[in-house]
């Protein structure tokens, strides 16, 4: 196969590739460079699938660069998808975001197949342009795969995680709560990708861990994998859940938030090549993706 990767540098686009060629050496990888005008001039003839991973995604938003969102995470991708179905590319798969509910401001949300987007802000609203403008483009030679996944963690993996890394690592105490999260390891996520590619799968997919996240629990993991223990305080329970909802870091780490199981069927769990237990010690101590 050939796939063209669109996004230098980005984080699970550099994992996908290493896991593709640890698979099948024979698999043929192009990176584009997002930052250029690369793509007005490459050669997308022949090539079985262009990935699309570059975005602005951790930028805090403001009045001054809102519009960017927009050009780089819709206006980009429906250019590079309309001159890779001209020169006869069959797939065309972009990552979205779970961002497109813009459901961080609630409580206890559970994202099911009659869920409607309700993007919050540019972020959000960017990504959820970007899946309309694409599958517009989609017919019977052009598939269109638009995957929403949830928080993505693993080694040297920027955003959420990092921070409950930050704490494992320097508290001995975390407030102990039972809310879930969908969360998905690169790992998996790669893995996940990979059945796009070869099956020519198309449209919503929603890649997930097969077991929803505590993030409490998932603290107390990450310490454990350095020899640290971190207690669970118990009490707390009632403030926060007065909280969730109204300040922004309760809700990320004690609200829930999670896909239905159902809407990660698409391959019947056979994406699922790490367990928990494992996403967390490789994520810590080994290597993030491969074999």
């Amino acid at each position: 196969m050939r796939i063209v990767i669109f996004g230098q540098g980005s984080y699970i686009g550099t994992h996908f590739a290493q896991y593709i060629l640890a698979k099948d050496a024979q698999t043929r990888i192009d990176v584009l460079d997002a930052q250029s005008d690369a793509y007005k001039t490459y050669d997308f003839a022949g090539a079985d699938a262009v990935l699309h991973v570059a975005g602005i995604v951790h930028r805090r938003e403001t009045a001054e660069n809102r519009g960017l969102y927009m050009q780089v995470n819709c206006d980009l991708a429906a250019a590079v998808a309309a001159r890779a179905k001209a020169q006869g590319v069959g797939q065309y798969v972009y990552l979205s975001s779970m961002s497109v509910y813009g459901t961080n401001g609630g409580r206890d949300v559970r994202i099911t197949h009659d869920t409607p987007p309700a993007p919050e802000n540019a972020y959000g609203k960017s990504k959820l342009a970007a899946e309309q403008a694409l599958f517009a483009l989609a017919d019977e030679r052009f598939c269109v795969a638009c995957l929403r996944p949830p928080m993505v963690y693993g080694k040297g993996c920027p955003g959420n995680y990092m921070q409950l890394q930050k704490v494992a690592m320097s508290s001995p105490f975390f407030p102990k709560a039972d809310n879930r999260r969908s969360m998905v390891h690169i790992d998996i996520l790669c893995a996940f990708l990979a059945l796009v590619v070869r099956e020519r799968a198309g449209g919503l997919l929603f890649p997930q861990n097969a077991e929803y996240v505590n993030p409490a629990d998932m603290v107390r993991r990450i310490a454990a994998c350095h020899g640290r223990k971190v207690r669970l305080v118990g009490g707390l329970r009632p403030l926060l859940r007065a909280l969730v909802g109204k300040v922004g870091v309760v809700t990320k780490v004690f609200g829930d938030l999670v896909y239905d199981q159902a809407l990660s069927d698409a391959f019947g769990g056979r994406e699922q090549v790490r367990t928990y237990e494992e996403t967390i010690r490789r994520t810590e101590q080994g290597d993030a993706a491969g074999a």
